[in-house]
């Protein structure tokens, strides 16, 4: 099922999140580390979505984000960090 995972930025934060902006169902968090790079902090996916990707799919839509900017992420988030372990095709984004 493909969601609509929305990103969104202030000066020196973004999240990538599904659901309603108050209180969304899911949230990834970062922080933005100068011109170059973001720090993934935060991954949060309410109990009724575990399991079913949205995590994810929050990743994915940062990781297409970045590559458009030329930036790197660093994932200081368990979750992130784990996808990135667990998955080569994603680790060019990385710091």
């Amino acid at each position: 099922m493909e969601r609509d995972i929305i990103l969104e930025e202030t000066d020196n934060k973004g999240r990538a999140y599904f659901g309603d902006p108050l209180r969304p169902d899911a949230e990834m968090t970062y922080s933005k580390a100068g011109d170059k790079m973001i720090i993934i902090d935060h991954t949060e996916v309410s109990e009724a979505l575990r399991g079913e990707g949205v995590g994810r799919e929050m990743l994915d839509a940062i990781i297409e984000m970045v590559r458009q900017k030329g930036i790197k992420i660093m994932p200081l988030c368990p979750f992130a960090k784990s996808q990135f372990d667990k998955d080569a095709s994603i680790r060019d984004v990385l710091k």
